[in-house]
């Protein structure tokens, strides 16, 4: 029986069912996000009661120390910023690339479809495996040792799915109208893709970067697969020189037993958010320039 079949008083009860239904919903997904927001606001409280003390210019120019009223995150935030840099440089360009052909390049057909199902695959392949696969090649097939160019460019292939992915929805959601209206004005497919489609799906495709350098500047197992180093006296000059990373040395501390060390990594904790609010802040910035300019 059809809704315009059914007699109005059963309508009446119908509706009724489904919006309590409907509220009930509303109600059990508000609880989960406020789980959610509540646990974090608790474990950001703590980490602040924690970490401010120690988070000073003296903490952010020494460097790691057995002795915690002389430690600092110097090393390690160099090493981090070192990194991101360079992952970014890496990935962003190669990303886009492989995801504009795809999208506008690539012919159908099962080539392409196993190509797309391997870059599906390889987002969810756990970060040690990128690890391992850094070691085996970029340590030691090409020789780049257990340096900062190891470390970026195994984390470039780590996010380098994901950025695809985005590149990908961002690029397909751009409307075939556009493309058409560039071709009829007698535009080739790389003017039509590098003058219009491209810019129109920046927003988008800066938006899946941002995702990917946050998990990258969090990562800690591939960097140590590939040579990141708990104690480090000095910061990285140049591309084959040693580093550290500030999960890592979190990490160090926490897992010491003094409570000066607990403190101390709660203020590196406060140190890689501020690193990870600025990278996103400059990604924002960018996309709202050309979100502008569409």
């Amino acid at each position: 029986m059809t809704e315009e079949e059914r007699p109005l008083g059963a309508q009446s009860a119908h509706h009724r069912r489904r919006r309590r239904k409907g509220a009930a919903f509303a109600v059990l997904c508000g609880a989960a996000t406020l789980v959610g927001v509540v646990a974090l606001a608790i474990l950001l409280v703590d980490v602040l009661v924690d970490g401010l003390p120690s988070l000073d210019g003296a903490f952010l120019t020494s460097f790691a120390s057995r002795f915690p009223e002389r430690a600092g995150v110097k090393a390690a935030l160099a090493g981090s910023v070192w990194i991101l840099a360079l992952t970014a440089l890496f990935a962003f360009p190669v990303s886009v690339a492989a995801a504009i052909y795809l999208e506008e390049y690539a012919p159908k057909g099962w080539v392409k479809r196993a190509i797309q199902t391997n870059i599906s695959n390889l987002a969810g392949v756990p970060s040690i495996v990128y690890g391992i696969l850094g070691l085996a090649f970029f340590v030691r097939t090409l020789g780049f040792g257990r340096s900062v160019l190891s470390g970026a460019l195994t984390l470039s292939i780590l996010i380098m799915p994901i950025i695809i992915i985005a590149s990908q929805e961002a690029i397909r959601a751009v409307p075939r109208t556009i493309r058409e209206a560039a071709y009829g004005l007698g535009a080739t497919r790389w003017q039509a893709v590098s003058q219009q489609v491209l810019p129109m799906a920046l927003p988008g495709i800066l938006t899946g970067t941002i995702l990917a350098l946050s998990r990258a500047v969090g990562e800690t197992a591939p960097l140590i697969m590939v040579g990141a180093v708990g104690f480090l006296a000095f910061t990285p000059q140049g591309l084959m020189d040693q580093f550290t990373v500030l999960p890592l040395q979190i990490y160090n501390w926490v897992s010491r037993p003094q409570d000066e060390f607990r403190q101390l990594a709660a203020a590196g904790i406060l140190t890689l958010l501020a690193l990870l609010l600025t990278m996103n802040a400059i990604a924002i910035v960018l996309r709202n320039r050309y979100q502008s300019r569409r």
